[in-house]
């Protein structure tokens, strides 16, 4: 239920902590705080100061709250919090001691404030920190701009109700709230989704069939509470997902249920499906008016053909955005508890793929080996041998030392510590044939002395789950 504050007053008997708390919750309504207490803390004595609160230090009786629209008892004194208790009681008031549900006319939920909407979470008082678990998740559902949105949409109430025949309103709101406005809204196109709105009003609701539009979402190394929140906000607003092999089932399962999932079977060196057909089949689908997500793992911008897909978009008009994910490389140095750089040692941090276009020349790896540099190789194992001789000839110590990082973050995870002269073996014994990334490191101190190829045997090689 929601009390109604305007002119009321809320007493708060108590001048410490526990009072500021309820407090801090008490100004998120228009009601008057009265702080019944000998002394204030020093954030209450701010709100008095600033004339957001009022102190009262006389003698505590029944009057002290009567008429109150609402009062807290948070002295922190058990002897003290029931006998207030009793006061408040005789005045009539509705009451809530803290820390006390016994003694409760009311409890204090967990609050999730979008204001003009407010979820509250309660557990009748038995479980407090249950409910701020809860109000957590709930945080992350919301999106922060909920709030001005909503005040947006009650200005254009009137307008709307003046405007759209009353057949169509339910559709209008549906619209306004769940499609296009509310996507742009969110975005960060607030102008944008006012002006669509108020031009629905005057065309007497929205036109049919709008724009659909592409999502290129990142969906991280694998682990699903590893995707952004924008990810998720994108998996639940699709009408159709496309997704690779590589990404996990896990977060597939935070897409709406009713969303078209469509496996596209990527993989290094065998493509199920040719680039161009994806690409194709994306647009079309986003010009039937359905939002589509294209989801890719890692960071779609990373060696991920987002390009292409971009391309292909734009050449159809379509609005099209890319959500980034945790990149390999980043998730990789995670799970190793490394660093990617390290003050005085490494401060260029190179990311090269070792698998290209068929046709294509492969990269000058050697090129970007300077002191002080971390490379990190994508789609490198079957080109892990080319790779190290090309470092071995331009100098790079056959101790250097690389690490390979496999199905980071998922059950599977693999991870080798080797060097460069180790590299070849380290692959082969720990039996790693698919995707992984190769972290090559090349500090300050190296001296850089181009040489020769030479017969790599393994320096160490550490497999660890």
């Amino acid at each position: 239920m929601f009390f109604r504050t305007s002119g009321r007053r809320v007493v708060i008997a108590g001048g410490g902590e526990q009072a500021a708390q309820k407090a801090r919750l008490i100004l998120k309504t228009d009601a008057r705080i009265v702080l019944v207490a000998p002394a204030l803390e020093p954030e209450l004595a701010g709100l008095v100061a600033d004339g957001r609160a009022e102190h009262r230090t006389g003698a505590i009786t029944p009057d002290s709250f009567a008429d109150a629209a609402l009062v807290f008892i948070a002295t922190g004194s058990p002897v003290a919090d029931v006998a207030l208790h009793a006061l408040a009681k005789r005045a009539g008031a509705t009451v809530n001691v803290v820390d006390r549900p016994a003694l409760c006319d009311v409890t204090t939920p967990s609050i999730v404030d979008r204001d003009p909407v407010v979820v509250a979470i309660g557990t009748e008082g038995t479980a407090p920190v249950l409910g701020r678990s809860i109000k957590t998740q709930v945080e992350q559902m919301l999106d922060p701009r909920l709030g001005s949105f909503a005040a947006l949409a009650g200005r254009l109430r009137d307008a709307v109700a003046e405007r759209v025949p009353e057949a169509r309103r339910r559709a209008f709101w549906r619209w306004a709230l769940t499609e296009t406005p509310w996507r742009t809204f969110r975005r960060g196109g607030e102008r944008e989704a006012a002006r669509l709105m108020k031009q629905a009003i005057a065309d007497g609701g929205p036109k049919e069939g709008g724009q659909g539009q592409i999502a290129l979402v990142g969906a991280g190394p694998g682990a699903r509470d590893l995707l952004t929140l924008r990810a998720v906000e994108r998996l639940q607003e699709a009408d159709v997902v496309f997704y690779d092999r590589l990404v996990d089932p896990a977060a597939l399962e935070l897409a709406r249920r009713d969303a078209e999932r469509v496996h596209v079977g990527k993989t290094v060196g065998a493509h199920a499906w040719p680039q161009e057909r994806i690409s194709a089949l994306i647009v079309a689908e986003a010009r039937k008016g359905r939002r589509v997500v294209r989801l890719k793992s890692g960071d779609p911008s990373i060696f991920g053909r987002a390009t292409e897909e971009l391309e292909a978009a734009r050449a159809a008009g379509l609005p099209c955005e890319i959500v980034p994910g945790v990149t390999a490389a980043s998730a990789a140095a995670a799970a190793t508890g490394d660093s990617l750089t390290r003050r005085g040692e490494t401060d260029t941090l190179v990311l090269a793929t070792g698998t290209c276009r068929a046709g294509d020349r492969r990269p000058d790896w050697a090129y970007h080996i300077r002191p002080g540099t971390t490379l990190v190789f994508y789609m490198a194992v079957r080109t892990a041998g080319d790779i190290c001789d090309k470092l071995l000839r331009a100098g790079l110590g056959p101790d250097a030392p690389v690490t390979v990082a496999a199905e980071v973050s998922q059950a599977g995870e693999r991870i080798v510590e080797t060097s460069l002269a180790g590299l070849d073996c380290a692959l082969r014994d720990s039996g790693i044939t698919g995707s992984a990334v190769i972290r090559v490191t090349c500090p300050k101190t190296a001296a850089l002395a181009p040489g020769q190829p030479m017969s790599r045997a393994p320096l160490a090689a550490v497999a660890a789950p």
